[in-house]
């Protein structure tokens, strides 16, 4: 019984080394439109970052249920952009660190002929007073801060549910309406 535990746990592994080494050889093409842990695009991003991004979907999938995203303080704005989504923000979550696994705001997107939203990014925001440059976010350089003068704020998207052509920490994504 042990032994046959063992192998399944080994069995797993393997296929979850698989698909990561797919997924960083770009074996895998996405065409569909869910995107899991599993099968987001790395962008040639390095191992620090990828398992950064990780630990934000990890952090983040339960929010895939809009109800525990407001019973965890998330609050809907009412603003919607297009290429981005709806915005829901936790305010107590925006105090000027960064943190993978704590992001300010949730995106969510309509779901084409259904009546429901889906989480499709994360977004990240630091108050412009408390960093007068870019704050330090994911590990490398691939992630950029837009400098938002209207709200006020650092803000940074990653889009770790929704695969996005435009890279993973693009502003919008041509497949949010």
């Amino acid at each position: 019984m042990m032994t046959r535990r063992l192998a399944m746990k080994t069995l797993r592994k393997s296929y979850m080394l698989i698909a990561v080494c797919s997924l960083l050889f770009g074996g895998v093409q996405i065409n569909t439109q869910k995107t899991t842990a599993a099968t987001v695009v790395v962008d040639n991003l390095s191992s620090a970052t990828l398992q950064e991004l990780a630990t934000a979907r990890s952090a983040t999938a339960k929010y895939h249920d809009i109800a525990r995203a407001e019973a965890d303080g998330y609050i809907n704005v009412n603003d919607y952009e297009p290429g981005e989504g709806f915005h829901y923000v936790k305010p107590s979550l925006i105090d000027g660190t960064f943190n993978p696994d704590e992001p300010e705001v949730l995106l969510y997107a309509p779901v084409p002929n259904e009546n429901r939203l889906e989480l499709v990014a994360v977004e990240y925001a630091v108050p412009l007073p408390l960093s007068a440059t870019p704050p330090s976010g994911f590990s490398g350089d691939a992630d950029v801060w837009r400098r938002n003068e209207e709200i006020g704020v650092w803000e940074l998207t990653a889009w770790v549910w929704l695969h996005n052509s435009n890279g993973m920490f693009a502003h919008t994504n041509p497949r949010v309406p």
